[in-house]
């Protein structure tokens, strides 16, 4: 996925937390975001003289950033809830983004189609 339709994806699912996500749209999410944000900081302190636009941001991307996490987590196969591991400093953010940067299953998975359009699973056989 390219960097525009990954953004555009965040957004358009921005409190979706059942499907996938593959690693390049979670990556250019984490890219946008952050490099948001420091734009954001930094007009925020020559010209403001308050965290304004940046705490404005933060809040208005907490959500769509839980929820692409989430779906990230479901192209490995995994459970939303490891979302959590992330309250655990240092340990539980490494594990995370390990997670993150390792290949989705190929074809689908309980959680849906693999979002890079790979081969279906074959149907079970009676």
């Amino acid at each position: 996925m390219d960097f525009v339709p990954a953004i555009k994806s965040g957004f358009q699912n921005y409190v979706n937390f059942s499907g996938r996500s593959c690693r390049s749209a979670f990556w250019f999410w984490v890219l946008f975001t952050f490099v948001v944000s420091i734009v954001a900081n930094i007009v925020d302190t020559a010209v403001i003289g308050m965290p304004i636009l940046g705490l404005i941001w933060s809040l208005a991307v907490i959500l769509p950033s839980i929820a692409v996490g989430v779906r990230r987590l479901h192209d490995l196969d995994k459970s939303g809830w490891w979302y959590l591991i992330n309250l655990v400093p240092l340990i539980g953010w490494i594990v995370f983004i390990v997670w993150a940067c390792t290949k989705g299953t190929d074809g689908a998975n309980p959680f849906g189609p693999d979002p890079l359009g790979g081969q279906a699973a074959a149907p079970a056989t009676p």
